[in-house]
Formats: structure tokens, sequence, C-alpha cells
């Protein structure tokens, strides 16, 4: 049975997408793969009054079912409502979509954007492909993201050792052929807690890794070749310290994770990004809380009792993001 996302109180990207390129903030994209995660998502989200893109992955999908996402989506929706956002602006995304069939099927469950990533096959492949998606999808009104440029790293599925920027050459022929409708860029991001190998970083005077700059000339020159586009940054989790000092000090084993600096990411956000991606960041502030209150109590068996600490440390994380990273406070009021 086919569901649409409108059913479901939630909304797709375009007027968002139009509005955060005009206004010069980045929407957050934040993914989840359980209820506590949704919870302090909508939470922050309603309390700070931003539109806010949830998405899932493929492995999410297959780890919490695809039918109770669906709900997950549509209560989230009641939450907010509950929580004093009246009109929330929530959008349910597949994050990283491999193939047509996975695309379509996400759009029959009440996905209101989907993510077609044929980045990796070659660029005639990747525009027949994603023109494929878009076709079906905007029959609907859900709207496309598609990906030129291959990032680093490993996420989920998502896996590649080299990353290639995105060709600014390329751009114009691809949105035109494919007309999708946000479009996700390498310009030096990548996937995971371990974004760059100390050798591709320098130190700073305490010793500590300062990873490489983003490319933001290639980021330019497709600003150029695309005014108003929406871009859409991956990969671009900052991996607190605090949050990998935490999990190492409480039994964890993170050497050298390294992520995107936040004064990057707030400059890419006022360009014409404005679509930001941030995972790795959740899964460290909730596995930090976790074995630090597992640590210090360790007579607690009850998962209510440390996954409620969990909860409230990626809240806190997510409204930080929110506020003095993206600058989307207050743009769905």
């Amino acid at each position: 049975m086919k569901v649409s996302f409108k059913e479901l109180g939630l909304v797709n990207t375009r007027a968002m997408f139009a509005k955060a390129v005009k206004g010069g903030y980045a929407i957050p994209a934040f993914n989840f793969n359980n209820m506590e995660q949704l919870q302090a998502i909508i939470q922050a989200a309603a309390e700070t009054k931003s539109p806010v893109i949830l998405q899932v992955s493929k492995g999410a999908r297959n780890y919490a079912n695809q039918t109770l996402l669906r709900y997950m989506a549509q209560g989230a929706v009641e939450y907010a409502k509950e929580l004093g956002w009246k009109k929330p602006q929530i959008v349910l995304h597949l994050d990283h979509g491999d193939s047509y069939e996975l695309c379509k099927s996400c759009v029959d469950f009440g996905f209101s954007s989907v993510m077609i990533d044929a980045s990796s096959l070659p660029y005639e492949e990747n525009v027949k492909l994603t023109r494929k998606v878009v076709n079906y999808a905007h029959k609907y009104d859900v709207t496309v993201e598609a990906e030129l440029g291959v990032l680093a790293g490993v996420e989920d599925e998502v896996s590649s050792a080299v990353s290639h920027y995105t060709k600014p050459e390329e751009v114009i022929d691809f949105v035109k052929k494919t007309k999708c409708d946000s479009l996700a860029i390498s310009i030096g991001t990548s996937h995971g807690a371990y974004k760059f190998t100390p050798e591709q970083c320098t130190r700073d005077e305490n010793g500590k890794l300062v990873p490489p700059p983003l490319a933001f000339n290639v980021l330019k020159a497709i600003e150029k070749k695309l005014p108003g586009f929406p871009i859409v940054l991956h990969g671009s989790s900052s991996v607190p310290q605090e949050y990998v000092d935490m999990c190492n000090k409480y039994g964890g084993k993170l050497p050298n994770a390294i992520g995107i600096p936040e004064e990057q990411l707030r400059k890419a956000a006022k360009s014409a990004v404005c679509k930001i991606n941030i995972d790795s960041d959740s899964r460290l502030a909730m596995t930090a809380a976790v074995r630090r209150h597992l640590a210090e109590n360790p007579g607690h068996f009850d998962p209510r009792q440390y996954l409620k600490p969990a909860r409230e440390e990626m809240k806190k994380m997510y409204i930080h993001k929110i506020i003095n990273v993206l600058g989307s406070n207050g743009k769905a009021r």
C-alpha cells in the first residue's frame, strides 16, 4: 500500500532549501536509527524552531524496519506539536540510496525526500540512474538529492578509500539532464569518525591533529555555475574531541578520530550549501554518555537508566549545531 508523505504530516525539501539558500543558513540533516536519537532530534528542533531533516540510511532502514520508520516519522510530527511547535517542518529523507528499487520503495513508504547516490558509477550512468529516480519521485512531489564526486571514508554501506572532488565543469550538464532538486558535492568532507589520516593533518602547538581545509575554491566555482541551486555537504560531523576523550576514558578505543572543524562548516552554511549531514557526532555523543554512565553506575541494567543521559547529550549536541554552526534556529516558527 502506497503512502504519501503529506498524509504523515511531513514536508519535502523544496521550499525549505530555497529559503535557506536565500537566508544564508543550512538545514540540519541528522541520521537516526532508534527512538532515543529521534526524540533528541525532535526536542532540539522544536525548542529551536529549526527545520530538520530526519535521515535514514539503507542500513538504518534494515535495522529499524521500514514500516516502523514510517510510523516513527508520523509520530515525530505529532510529538513536535505536543512540544509546542505548531507547524513542524520535518523531512524524512533516504540517505545514500544505492538503487532505483530502494528509492522507489522509500517514496512508496512515505519518505518526502530521497537521495540516489550513483557517484561511483561512470558519469553517463550516474545521469541515467538519477534521472530515472527523479522521474518516479517527482510524480509524488518527493524531492531528489543526487551526488557528483566521491567522498572518502566509511559509513554504513558507503565506503571509499579515496575522494574525488566534484568537477565544476560537469554540474550544469548534470543538473539539467537529471532535474535533481539538490546536489551533494565533494570538497574534502569525509564519512565516519576518521575523516583524515594523521599524515593528511598538521599538528598544533599542543600536538593535536589539525585537518586540511575544505576546498572552498571548488565550492565557489560550483556556486558560480549553479547560482542559487541547493548544495549538500555529506560527511560533515566535527567529531568533538570531548566525546572522543570521554569514550576513550571509559574503555573505548578511538585513536586519532578527527572531523571537520566547525568554523569551516559555519562558512559553508553561509554559502549555497543549504543541507549539512551529521551522523558520527550523534553516535559519539550517545556512546560516550552510555560508557560514562555504566562506568559510574556499574549496578545499573535498565536501558532507560543509561539511554536517558545519552538522549540528553545528543539533544545538547543537536541544539549546539543548529544555533552555533548551521544558523537554522528560528527559521521554522
